[in-house]
C-alpha cells in the first residue's frame, strides 16, 4: 500500500518540459507547508522557518565580534560588518553612490525613477520603501508602542525609540573622521559631513538645476515648482510647503516653546535654536573662515562673513537698488523705506527697526555699560561700539573712500560720505519728501516739523 501511494505520487510530481529539458514539480508540491505555530504564517522551507521563529523567541545567535550587536540571520550579520570596514560593494550607476546591500540600493534607485511601490490602503500616499509605509501606517493608527523606560515618551518604531535613548545616555556613536565631532544618528553625520566639510550636493532639481544635500529638502524645494503649498494656518493663512515648517509656525501663535536651556531656563519653540542658543554659554563656534580664520557659531553667519572677502552682496533692495551681504540685513534695511519698526520697549515705548538695537537701548535702561576702554575708561553697552572707539585711540581708519581716498574709523560713516559722492539719498521725509543721505538728518528734519518752526522744503 506505502508502495503504491509512493509510485502514484512519482509519477504525478514530476513532468517533462520539452521546451526548456528540464524537470518540473506539479503545482501539489510547490505549495508552502512550513508553518510557523506561533502567527500561523507559512513558509517554503524549513530554514525560513527557523528564522522567522527567532523572531518570537528574541533569540539572535550571529554576534559581532567587533561590537558586540546581535542578528538573527547570518546574512545580517554580514551588512552590518560593512558598517565597520566601510565596504560599500553595491554601487549607483546614475548617481555613483555606494551603499551596503542590494536592497539598499534597490530602494535608492527609487530616488532617480520616482517608484513608490508602498501603497497606503487608508489615505492612498505611496512611499518608495516598505519600512515608511510602515511608519506612516502608525500614524492613521496612533500606535506608539515603544516607551523610554527613562522619561516615559513613546514611539511609533523601535528605530526612533533607540535614537531617543541616545539623549539619556549621551552616546554619540558617529564621529566625523576630519573634525572629530561627534552624532546619534548617522544621517545626522553625512549631513555634517556634506555642509561643513565636502560641500557635496547630491540631489538636483531637473526643473531649476538647483542641488540639495539631503533628499527631502529636494523634495520641498520640488512643491513650490508645482504649486504645492498644502500646508496652511488656519489662524493666519499662510502656507507651507511641509507640515514640519507649518508646526513650526503654529507655535509662533500658539506662544508654546517645547525646548528649554537647562542653563538659564530660556526656552525655543525649535530644536536647531536650542542647539545654537547652548554656544552662547559653551562659546562654541565650529565654523571657520579659512580666509582670516574667524570663527562663528552658525554656517549662515560663516557665508555671510565670506561674502565680505569676496565683495558678493546678493541681497538687493527694489525701492533704492541697495545691496547687502545678508538677506537679514536686506529685511532690517527695508524698515528704513516702509517705517516700521516692529521692536517695542516695553520701559519707554520707543521703537526700533530690529532687535538688536532694542537690545542696546535696554542697556541704557539699565545701566549696564559692560565694556570698557582700557586706555580712557569710557564704557560701552556692546563689544562693537568698543572696538569701534578702540579705532580712534589706535587711529586705525581702515575703511577707504574708493573715490576721493578719504579714510574712516567705521564702515557706516564710509557708506554715508559715498553718498556725497553718488548723491544717494535714501532716507525721506514722509511729510515733505525731503530726501537725506543718513537717517540721523531725516529724524532732526523731522523734530523741527513737530516743533512747527519753518523749513525750506523744496531743497
Amino acid at each position: 500500500m506505502e508502495d503504491g501511494n509512493h509510485s502514484d505520487t512519482s509519477d504525478t510530481t514530476v513532468s517533462d518540459s520539452t521546451d526548456t529539458g528540464k524537470a518540473f514539480t506539479n503545482q501539489g508540491s510547490l505549495e508552502k507547508n512550513f508553518d510557523c505555530k506561533v502567527c500561523g504564517k507559512t513558509f517554503v522551507n524549513s530554514s525560513n522557518l527557523r528564522i522567522h521563529r527567532n523572531l518570537h523567541t528574541g533569540e539572535k545567535p550571529f554576534e559581532c565580534e567587533i561590537c558586540g550587536k546581535s542578528f538573527n540571520q547570518s546574512n545580517h550579520l554580514a551588512v552590518h560588518k560593512r558598517s565597520h570596514t566601510g565596504e560599500r560593494p553595491f554601487r549607483c550607476e546614475i548617481c555613483g553612490k555606494s551603499v551596503v546591500n542590494s536592497n539598499s540600493l534597490k530602494s535608492h534607485k527609487r530616488i532617480h525613477t520616482g517608484e513608490k511601490p508602498y501603497h497606503c490602503e487608508m489615505c492612498g500616499k505611496s512611499f518608495n520603501e516598505r519600512s515608511n509605509l510602515v511608519k506612516h501606517i502608525n500614524i492613521h493608527t496612533g500606535a506608539k508602542v515603544h516607551r523610554c523606560e527613562v522619561c516615559g515618551k513613546s514611539f511609533m518604531n523601535s528605530s526612533n525609540l533607540k535614537t531617543h535613548e541616545k539623549l539619556h545616555t549621551g552616546e554619540k556613536p558617529y564621529h566625523c573622521e576630519i573634525c572629530g565631532k561627534s552624532f546619534i544618528q548617522k544621517s545626522h553625520l553625512v549631513l555634517h559631513n556634506r555642509s561643513s566639510h565636502t560641500g557635496e550636493k547630491p540631489y538636483h532639481c531637473d526643473i531649476c538645476g538647483k542641488s540639495f544635500v539631503i533628499y527631502s529638502y529636494l523634495t520641498n524645494h520640488k512643491r513650490i515648482h508645482k504649486g504645492k503649498v498644502q500646508f496652511q494656518c488656519e489662524t493666519c493663512g499662510k502656507s507651507f510647503t511641509t507640515n514640519s515648517q507649518l508646526v513650526t509656525h503654529v507655535q509662533t501663535h500658539t506662544g508654546e516653546k517645547s525646548y528649554f536651556c537647562e542653563i538659564c531656563k530660556k526656552s525655543f519653540i525649535q530644536k536647531c535654536q536650542l542647539i545654537l542658543h547652548k554656544r552662547t554659554h559653551s562659546g562654541e563656534k565650529p565654523y571657520d573662515c579659512d580666509v582670516c580664520g574667524k570663527s562663528f557659531s552658525v554656517n549662515l553667519y560663516l557665508k555671510a562673513h565670506k561674502r565680505r572677502h569676496t565683495g558678493e552682496k546678493p541681497f538687493h533692495c527694489e525701492i533704492c537698488g541697495k545691496s547687502f551681504f545678508d538677506n537679514s540685513h536686506l529685511v532690517s534695511h527695508k524698515r528704513v523705506h516702509t517705517g516700521e519698526k516692529p521692536f517695542h520697549c516695553e520701559i519707554c515705548g520707543k521703537y526700533f527697526y530690529t532687535s538688536s538695537n532694542l537690545t542696546r537701548h535696554k542697556l541704557l535702561h539699565m545701566g549696564k555699560k559692560a565694556f570698557r576702554c582700557e586706555i580712557c575708561g569710557k564704557t560701552y553697552v556692546n563689544n562693537s561700539d568698543l572696538k569701534r572707539h578702540k579705532r580712534r585711540h589706535e587711529g586705525d581708519k581702515t575703511f577707504h573712500c574708493e573715490i576721493c581716498g578719504k579714510s574712516f574709523f567705521d564702515n557706516s560713516n564710509l557708506i554715508v560720505h559715498v553718498r556725497t559722492h553718488t548723491g544717494e539719498r535714501p532716507y525721506h521725509c514722509e511729510i515733505c519728501d525731503k530726501a537725506f543721505i543718513c537717517i540721523s538728518d531725516v529724524n532732526k528734519h523731522k523734530r523741527r516739523h513737530s516743533k512747527g518752526k519753518p523749513l525750506d522744503c523744496e531743497a
